[in-house]
C-alpha cells in the first residue's frame, strides 16, 4: 500500500460510496470519510468497508470542511489524496501511483491528476471535457484549499507540482431531478461569484496564488465572461462547448451534459445574477445584503 491517506467529503452518498471505497483500498493505506450527518447508509457503507468515518457539521464550503479536515483527522502518511463520493481512478492511474509515488523528489509536494467527465454512464470525449488538470494528492502540510463558495483548489504552499499522465473519473449516478436541484444551488452561489468578478465585492482568494495553470486559465476566463451580455452569453458557451468543440460526438449523453451542465446551468445563473441587478443596481452594499438575506450567504 501506498503512504497516503484519503479523504473523502460525504453527505447523503450511498449511491456513490461504495464503488468509491473499493477503488481507493487498491492503493491507499488510510480512508477517511467526513460526513455532513447524512441520513442516508453512507457512513454505515463506509465502516462496513473499512473506512474511519467523522462527523462534523457543515461549515458553509468544501474548502473550509477539507482545511478542517487536514487541521483535525489524525493522519500519519505522508501523502493525501482528496476525492469526491461520486469519483474514482481510472487503473491506469493506480498503477502509476504505485510505481512513482514511492520514489518521487522530495522536491516535489503535489500531483496534479487529469480529470474525465461521465454523465448518464458514459464517459465524454468531447465538448469542454478534455486536459482538465486538477492538484489532488499532496504531501501533508504542503497544500491547503483557498476559501471560496465553490470551485475551490489547492494552494500548494512550497514545492514543485508534477502532472501524472493517467485519469480518475468523476462519475455522478444521481437521477435528473436530483442533479437539477443541486445545479440550483450551485446557481446562486455562481451567481455570487461573477458579481464579484464583475463588481469586486470581496477578496475570496485569501491564500498565495498558486493553483497551477489550468486554475489561473479558469479564473481569468471567468472574469472576461462576468462582463459578458447577461443570457446571450449562456447560449454562446452551449454554442462553443456543444458545436465548435465536438460535443454532439458524444450522443445523447453529449448533448444532456452540454445543455444541462451548460445552457441551463448559465441561464439560470444569469437569471439570479439579473435578480440580484434589477433589486440592486450596481449598489455593492446593497448586493451583500440581498444575498445574505435571500439566499444567506455572506460576501
Amino acid at each position: 500500500m501506498l503512504d497516503l491517506s484519503v479523504i473523502i467529503l460525504t453527505y447523503n452518498e450511498e449511491i456513490h460510496i461504495r464503488r468509491c471505497l473499493e477503488n481507493v483500498k487498491q492503493f491507499a493505506s488510510k480512508v477517511y470519510v467526513v460526513d455532513c450527518f447524512s441520513i442516508d447508509r453512507t457512513a454505515q457503507i463506509a465502516k462496513e468497508l473499512g473506512a474511519e468515518v467523522i462527523e462534523h457539521e457543515w461549515p458553509g464550503n468544501q474548502a473550509e470542511q477539507f482545511n478542517w479536515a487536514l487541521d483535525n483527522l489524525p493522519i500519519t502518511t505522508e501523502w493525501i489524496l482528496r476525492l469526491d463520493a461520486d469519483e474514482y481512478l481510472l487503473s491506469g492511474l493506480i498503477e502509476e501511483l504505485l510505481e512513482k509515488l514511492p520514489v518521487i523528489p522530495e522536491s516535489v509536494s503535489a500531483l496534479s491528476l487529469s480529470l474525465a467527465r461521465a454523465f448518464c454512464g458514459k464517459i465524454l470525449h468531447h465538448g469542454i471535457v478534455n486536459n482538465i488538470r486538477i492538484i489532488r494528492i499532496f504531501r501533508k502540510g504542503k497544500a491547503r484549499y483557498e476559501k471560496r463558495l465553490m470551485d475551490e483548489h489547492l494552494s500548494v504552499l512550497s514545492g514543485e507540482t508534477i502532472d501524472m499522465k493517467n485519469q480518475f473519473v468523476d462519475d455522478n449516478r444521481m437521477p435528473i431531478g436530483l442533479f437539477i436541484d443541486k445545479h440550483n444551488g450551485y446557481a446562486t452561489r455562481e451567481a455570487a461569484l461573477l458579481l464579484d468578478a464583475e463588481y469586486h465585492l470581496t477578496n475570496m482568494d485569501s491564500l498565495p496564488q498558486d493553483y497551477g495553470r489550468e486554475v489561473e486559465k479558469k479564473r481569468t476566463q471567468k472574469a472576461r465572461y462576468a462582463r459578458m451580455p447577461l443570457f446571450w452569453r449562456a447560449f454562446g458557451y452551449f454554442v462553443y462547448r456543444y458545436i465548435i468543440k465536438l460535443g454532439f460526438l458524444d450522443g445523447k449523453e453529449g448533448f444532456l451534459w452540454d445543455f444541462l451542465q451548460g445552457w441551463w446551468y448559465r441561464t439560470l445563473v444569469d437569471a439570479k445574477v439579473y435578480e440580484i441587478k434589477k433589486a440592486c443596481g450596481d449598489d455593492k452594499e446593497k448586493m451583500r445584503h440581498f444575498l445574505q438575506d435571500k439566499y444567506n450567504i455572506t460576501l
